[in-house]
């Protein structure tokens, strides 16, 4: 098992170095992150490279039997590089080049910074591929973050260069694009424009640009990860992602590395349930059907120019917990000491600007010796879900051009996107049911899945739909919701009555559609085979159960005539269809547990409120995950009888859980 921490030894005097790599060995710490901020160092100057103050600090960590990954440091341009070439600098909509100073200011088309940046990475593979202690490499830092979106001649002639490649002829473009709208036909490859109005522009061309940022993301990494397989092939190569980011495609930007990692912050505003943090980490795992690491994680109180709560007495192991039980192989903290300089002062690590190791560091040491005694039962486990819930980044792309309805009509400025929100409804609820669920590409296979959910799934080309289908004809049950199935893969909208080739699945018509502006929404009702009542809000689907079974309706006399909620049995399997947001969460959970039911689906065991449930299984072995993310104490009913890892116990019917407190029980 790794464990670590992220290491700055730059920031500090070469005399404290030794102190830092003991105090990480006490802790049980085995491998650190180094250098993806460190290019000027290591190159001061054009092409005269200076490795001698990393070796230093590779060396006395070895001796401590730290491992190390090496970031390539391409985040983060030096200042010469901005001064001798300022066309590496990115160009905003005005035509002003940004100011340098920040992470993330370069252009990606630049061939300037491209040459650089290869050189920098030759440099550093051909220097460590020997370092006994050196394991493998992180690819630049979080691409995507903070936006470097670059409007300049030669990102508009990359986007051009890249629409031609994709597409092969102006005629193809064109009717992808619709461009008989407003008569805006091109004629030729120059005429073409980077869109750079989200609420303005041509849909088709704006997810185009969308596709074209994540694709020069997904080169420019491709050109370090064949250096570092060239020169180092036995080293590992991962990218730290950003959870539920979605500017960036990352299934496309996974496919190069070995495994995926990612940084996860989620202590922010007052202790809650941590939702979020374990969607994301299920988004990482689903990048490559694989376990990952986590490359940052929360240390302490964080932030730039105003910092937020510290970590509660407990949380930085249920925090780090959270993730294990979700696939994570290997785990580091953010920062190891909190830094004395720069923008993130007030980003806390393990140890405070007075570098002494006091709470935060001895919870996280007791975290890191835990993982040691489990690490051999660990071995070979990752989460096996029979629950699948389709994540398709371009349908997110497009919601973000053309929200469509209610609360997010005045375009991207608000809260979230909605496909996001969409997903959270239903994975929230198999969260407080404690069921696990796998994050696919809709362009994976659904063979082992018991119950596919696809929310908001708005770009549905007909193959995907064929596909859902026949999965529910051989036995599948399928959940899906409003605003699925409304336009094609070009950002066009199907022209056919909805939800389109999806109908033999759900049995059900809509011919209509609206958005909910009056903020007490519309009163919903279920029948008896699905009782409750309910508030439909944002949007209404008028949903004419054709062959398919109603299950809600609504109360306004304007919709009694449309169902809500229905579901039809369809071949060997059931579809499922939520024509609504609905407000109360009580109403996911009745749904959940019917989906569930009709897919022979039980849970491990039934939390509480507040408590996470997960399985890791493997190797003949399953192990189940209790996490208490509220400030009270908990009891969980268990299966009696079983060893609980941790405290070396064995269960009685219920299980005691403290306060931000975890449990890891061996079922099998």
């Amino acid at each position: 098992m790794h464990v670590g921490v992220d290491y700055y030894p730059e920031h500090w005097p070469e005399s404290r170095w030794k102190t830092d790599a003991r105090l990480m060995r006490r802790a049980g710490f085995n491998v650190v992150r180094l250098a993806e901020f460190g290019w000027s160092k290591m190159e001061p100057e054009e092409g005269r490279f200076d490795f001698a103050w990393l070796d230093r600090a590779l060396d006395v960590l070895r001796r401590q039997g730290i491992d190390a990954l090496l970031g390539t440091p391409t985040a983060s341009m030096p200042a010469w590089v901005a001064h001798q070439y300022p066309e590496t600098l990115v160009q905003e909509t005005s035509g002003r080049r940004i100011t340098w100073g920040m992470r993330k200011d370069n252009c990606f088309t630049s061939p300037i910074y491209r040459r650089l940046s290869r050189g920098i990475t030759r440099a550093m593979a051909d220097h460590f591929r020997h370092t006994p202690n050196v394991i493998g490499w992180q690819t630049d830092n979080e691409f995507g973050c903070q936006g470097n979106i670059c409007y300049c001649p030669s990102c508009r002639a990359g986007f051009q260069a890249w629409l031609r490649r994709h597409y092969g002829t102006l005629d193809a473009l064109n009717r992808a694009w619709g461009t008989h709208f407003w008569g805006h036909t091109i004629s030729a490859w120059e005429q073409i424009p980077i869109p750079d109005r989200i609420g303005d522009h041509n849909p088709g061309a704006l997810l185009d640009w969308k596709r074209f940022v994540s694709w020069l993301n997904v080169d420019f990494q491709r050109e370090q990860t064949a250096i570092l397989r060239a020169a180092c092939p036995t080293h590992v190569i991962t990218h730290n992602c950003m959870g539920l980011f979605k500017e960036l495609n990352y299934y496309d930007l996974a496919a190069d590395l070995d495994f995926v990692s990612w940084d996860n912050y989620p202590v922010f505003g007052v202790p809650q349930t941590r939702y979020g943090a374990s969607l994301a980490a299920d988004v990482m795992r689903g990048l490559k059907k694989r376990n990952f690491w986590i490359m940052e994680q929360s240390a302490g109180p964080a932030g730039w120019g105003s910092f937020g709560r510290n970590t509660r007495p407990g949380e930085i192991r249920s925090v780090s917990y959270q993730q294990l039980a979700h696939g994570a192989d290997g785990q580091i903290w953010f920062r190891w000491r909190s830094c004395t300089a720069g923008r993130e002062q007030y980003w806390h690590g393990l140890l405070g600007h007075d570098g002494r190791p006091l709470r935060r560091y001895r919870e996280a040491a007791r975290t890191a010796r835990e993982y040691h005694r489990l690490a051999k039962l660990l071995a070979g486990t990752t989460v096996k879900a029979e629950v699948a819930i389709l994540y398709d980044y371009e349908s997110l792309w497009a919601l973000d051009i053309q929200p469509a309805y209610a609360e997010a009509k005045f375009g991207p400025h608000r809260a979230e996107n909605l496909g996001h929100a969409a997903i959270k409804r239903y994975y929230n609820a198999l969260f407080r049911a404690g069921v696990n669920a796998d994050i696919v590409s809709p362009g994976d296979a659904l063979d082992g899945y018991k119950v596919v959910i696809a929310p908001h799934l708005y770009l549905l080309p007909d193959a995907l739909a064929a596909r859902l289908c026949a999965f529910v004809k051989r036995g599948g049950v399928l959940l899906t919701d409003c605003r699925t199935a409304v336009k094609d893969a070009t950002s066009l909208c199907h022209a056919r009555t909805l939800p389109g080739k999806l109908a033999p699945a759900l049995g059900i018509e809509i011919q209509e559609y609206e958005s909910i502006e009056d903020p007490s929404g519309y009163a919903a009702t279920g029948t008896e085979a699905f009782p409750g009542t309910y508030t439909a809000v944002q949007v209404a689907d008028w949903i004419l159960a054709r062959r398919a079974t109603a299950l809600a309706g609504y109360t306004p006399w304007h919709m009694r005539a449309y169902a809500l909620l229905t579901r039809h049995a369809f071949g060997k399997g059931a579809g499922w269809y939520c024509g609504a947001v609905v407000k109360e969460p009580a109403f996911y959970d009745q749904l959940m547990a019917a989906v569930l039911h009709d897919a022979r689906i039980k849970p491990a065991v039934h939390p509480p409120e507040g408590v996470e449930a997960s399985v890791r299984e493997g190797q003949g072995r399953r192990l189940l995950f209790l996490i208490n993310h509220t400030e009270d104490a908990q009891r969980v009913t268990v299966p009696a009888g079983k060893r609980e890892l941790l405290s070396g116990k064995r269960t009685t019917t219920t299980l005691a859980l403290a306060r931000h407190g975890v449990a890891v029980v061996r079922l099998s």
